[in-house]
């Protein structure tokens, strides 16, 4: 009888496509909070570790009897990439936000400076 542990190449690849997988979802969830702090620039650094991470863990063909595993933790990943995007957009609208508040700002310090001028 072989066990998980033989050289058949099966329980070789399990635990290691298994570990892989939870470190995509562990990054990602290091990724969500980064987002929620608009920390965007380590959401940028984790996402290529993350890339590289799950090309390692779908470099093979998945592990016999745990699909519904690994369906369940890309579904995780995918619903807090959503939760992400979201919070990119609203970052997105607050920089143009402030871009054109800054801008407002300018002209009334350049017509203030230019009335200014004037007395």
């Amino acid at each position: 009888m072989m066990d998980d542990n033989s050289d058949s190449g099966i329980g070789d690849s399990t635990p290691s496509q298994a570990s892989l997988l939870a470190g995509v979802v562990l990054i990602t969830e290091e990724m969500l909070s980064c987002a929620h702090n608009d920390d965007w620039d380590s959401v940028t650094r984790l996402e290529q570790e993350r890339r590289t991470t799950l090309a390692n863990c779908f470099a093979g063909s998945l592990p016999v009897n745990q699909e519904e595993l690994f369906s369940q933790a890309l579904a995780a990943m995918l619903h807090m990439n959503e939760e992400m995007i979201g919070l990119l957009e609203a970052a997105k609208q607050n920089v143009a936000i402030k871009r054109t508040d800054q801008n407002r700002t300018k002209r009334s310090l350049g017509h203030y400076l230019d009335v200014e001028k004037g007395h």
